[in-house]
C-alpha cells in the first residue's frame, strides 16, 4: 500500500460516466412514458439489426454492431428476460442463432424513429456548445491512434518497490 489513497483524489472519469448513466436514463424514461417497459437503450441497436439483418448468431450480430462477443452475450442475456429475442442453437454446437420474438419486433418501429430522434438530438446539442461531443471524441480517438491510451498509461506509470 502507498501513502496516499489515489481514489480520494476527483476521478476525472466520472463526470463522463455520470452524463452518459443521465442520457440514458433520459432516453429510458421515453420508453416508460410510451408504455414500453423492460427495455433498455442498449437493446435499441442489437433490435434493429436483426430486424433488417433476421437472425444472427451472437458472433456475427457483435460483428455487425462492433461490439464484443461478451458484450453482445450479455446484452442478449438481458433482452431474451425481457421476451424480445429468442436464442436458439445454431448450425453447430458452440452457436446461439439470435431472433426477434413478437414483442422485439412490434418495437423496432418506434426504436427505428427513437434512435433517429436521438441522433437528432446529439446533432443539436453539437451546435449548443463549444465543442462539438463528435469532435472531441473523434479528436480523442485520433490522438490515441498517435499514441494509445496503454502507452500513455505506462509513460507516466511508476510502479511500487517490490
Amino acid at each position: 500500500m502507498t501513502s496516499s489513497d489515489p481514489t480520494a483524489l476527483p476521478d476525472p472519469w466520472h463526470s463522463l460516466h455520470e452524463l452518459l448513466a443521465a442520457m440514458d436514463a433520459e432516453i429510458e424514461q421515453v420508453y416508460v412514458e410510451r408504455g414500453i417497459e423492460g427495455v433498455r437503450p442498449r437493446f435499441a441497436y442489437p433490435l434493429i439489426r436483426l430486424a433488417h439483418t433476421g437472425p444472427l448468431t451472437i458472433r456475427d450480430l457483435a460483428k455487425s454492431l462492433d461490439r464484443s462477443h461478451s458484450a453482445i452475450s450479455q446484452t442478449v442475456a438481458a433482452m431474451r428476460k425481457e421476451g424480445l429475442v429468442t436464442s436458439e442453437p445454431g448450425p453447430d454446437a458452440r452457436t446461439r442463432r439470435i431472433d426477434l420474438t413478437e414483442r422485439g419486433r412490434s418495437l423496432v418501429p418506434f426504436l427505428e424513429a427513437e434512435w433517429r430522434a436521438t441522433h437528432e438530438t446529439v446533432a443539436e446539442l453539437d451546435t449548443e456548445i463549444p465543442y462539438a461531443m463528435t469532435t472531441v471524441v473523434e479528436e480523442v480517438r485520433r490522438a490515441l491512434g498517435h499514441r494509445s491510451m496503454r502507452q500513455r498509461i505506462l509513460d507516466h506509470l511508476v510502479e511500487p518497490p517490490r
